[in-house]
C-alpha cells in the first residue's frame, strides 16, 4: 500500500545571461529586462494549483535552481519566499537552497538572500581555471568565483554547495586535482563534482571539444575521490560528496523516491496520491512567454500522467542506487505500491553478479539491499537489470 514520503519544493528561475555550450537545462538567454515581479506573481499561483494534492504535509526542502536565480534580485526573492510559507507547510529548519553563479551576483545580495529565507547556496564554480572557463562559455574568472565564495561566507552561509565539473576540454589530472585543493580551501561542507558529457541539442554536442582520453579520465575520477575522502568528505551519491550529517536534503528525498512539488517554467513534479493509489509525475509549459501567459488562465501544467507500474520499479532502483546507503525493501514497497516478491528474480540476479549484497536472499520486506563497489562501478548495468 502506498504511503506518503516526504514532501519537497522545486522552484525553477530559467533566465541566464547566455547559454553554456554544454547546457541541456531548460534555460534561457536573457533578453532585455528580467520581468521578476510578473515571474513570481506566475509562480506563486502555479503552486497553488497542486496545493489541494499536498494540503497539511510539511515541506522539508525547497531548491531554487535555474537558468541563474542570482538573477533575481533579493526583494523578489524575499516575496517569493513569503508567498510559498504563506502557502505551504515549511518543515521546522526547512533546507532552502538557491543556485548561485559568480558573475551574476552583486555581493551584498548573499546577505539579502539570507535574510529572504535562504539558508544554504549552491554556487556554481565549475573550474578555477580563467581558460577552461572561457571554453564552458561561463561569464566570470576564477578571481571572481573565488571572490564569490568569499562573499558567500562573509554573508553568514555555514551551509553551502560548490559545483566543480572535470573532465574538461584538453584537462590533465593535475588540472582537475588542482581545482580540488582550491575548493576545499574555501572549506565546503558539501561539494559537487560532475563528469563534462555531452548532452544531445548542445553545442558541444554538435561541435565537440577536445576532452581527455577514457585513460586520464579514469585517472582524473581516481584522484580527485582520494583528495576529496583525505579532506573527509564522501561520496553519498554518485556526483555529490559531503561531510558526515552535511548532506542535501534536497538531494536525499529525491534521490530516496521522495515527492516534489515543481513550479516555474518546465518544473517536473512527482507526487504520491494514496487515496486514488498512484504516483503521478507533471510537468510545467518549458518556455518562458507562454508560462507567463498562463497566469490569465492558471493553464501552467503542460502535462500529467500517472506512473505506471511497469515503470515504477525501474524509477525507483534508478534513483536509489546512487546514492551509498542500504536500500530497504519495505521502503521500496511503501513508495512504490509494488510487492517486493515480484523483483525477486531480478534482485537474484543482481546478487549472482555481485552488483548488490542482500540480508536475505528470499527478498522479503525485511530485507536490506547494499549495492556494492562493483555495483558503483557498473551502475548502469545494475539499474538496467530493473527495467
Amino acid at each position: 500500500m502506498l504511503s506518503s514520503p516526504p514532501l519537497s519544493l522545486y522552484i525553477h528561475l530559467p533566465w541566464c545571461v547566455a547559454k553554456c555550450p554544454y547546457c541541456d537545462f531548460n534555460s534561457h538567454a536573457l533578453k532585455g529586462e528580467l520581468p521578476e515581479e510578473r515571474y513570481v506573481d506566475a509562480l506563486l499561483a502555479d503552486l497553488e494549483v497542486d496545493l489541494p494534492r499536498v494540503w497539511g504535509r510539511p515541506v522539508v526542502s525547497v531548491f531554487l535552481g535555474g537558468g541563474t536565480p542570482s538573477l533575481f534580485s533579493g526583494v523578489a526573492i524575499d516575496r517569493l519566499l513569503a508567498g510559498v510559507r504563506a502557502r505551504l507547510q515549511l518543515a521546522p529548519n526547512a533546507e532552502i537552497t538557491m543556485e548561485a553563479n559568480p558573475g551574476t551576483v552583486e555581493h551584498d545580495r548573499f546577505e539579502a538572500y539570507r535574510a529572504a529565507g535562504v539558508n544554504r547556496i549552491s554556487l556554481g564554480v565549475q573550474t578555477f581555471d580563467s581558460d577552461k572557463l572561457k571554453i564552458l562559455g561561463r561569464i566570470h574568472s576564477g578571481a571572481e568565483a573565488e571572490k564569490a565564495i568569499e562573499a558567500v561566507k562573509a554573508a553568514g552561509f555555514e551551509r553551502f554547495n560548490l559545483d566543480l565539473m572535470w573532465a574538461l576540454p584538453e584537462q590533465s589530472v593535475e588540472q582537475a586535482v588542482d581545482d580540488v585543493e582550491r575548493a576545499l580551501g574555501f572549506g565546503p561542507r558539501h561539494l559537487s563534482h560532475y563528469q563534462l558529457t555531452l548532452e544531445p541539442n548542445t553545442v558541444f554536442a554538435k561541435h565537440p571539444p577536445p576532452l581527455p582520453d577514457e585513460d586520464s579520465m579514469i585517472a582524473m575520477q581516481e584522484a580527485c575521490a582520494e583528495r576529496l575522502d583525505r579532506a573527509g568528505l564522501h561520496a553519498y551519491e554518485i556526483s555529490a560528496w559531503a561531510e558526515p550529517g552535511q548532506e542535501s536534503i534536497h538531494n536525499l528525498n529525491y534521490w530516496r523516491f521522495g515527492d516534489y512539488l515543481g513550479i516555474g517554467a518546465g518544473a517536473h513534479a512527482k507526487l504520491t496520491l494514496p487515496a486514488e493509489e498512484r504516483i503521478i509525475r507533471t510537468r510545467r509549459k518549458s518556455h518562458p512567454r507562454p508560462y507567463l501567459k498562463a497566469l490569465e488562465d492558471g493553464s501552467f501544467v503542460a502535462e500529467e500522467k500517472s506512473i505506471s507500474e511497469s515503470e515504477l520499479a525501474f524509477e525507483y532502483f534508478l534513483n536509489r542506487f546512487r546514492l551509498d546507503e542500504p536500500v530497504p525493501l519495505a521502503e521500496f514497497e511503501d513508495r512504490t505500491g509494488l510487492h517486493s516478491g515480484a523483483l525477486a528474480d531480478r534482485m537474484g540476479r543482481a546478487l549472482e553478479l555481485g552488483l548488490v549484497e542482500a540480508t536475505d536472499p528470499a527478498f522479503e520486506r525485511s530485507t536490506v539491499l547494499q549495492r556494492t563497489e562493483r555495483g558503483q562501478r557498473y551502475l548502469n548495468d545494475l539499474q538496467a537489470l530493473f527495467l
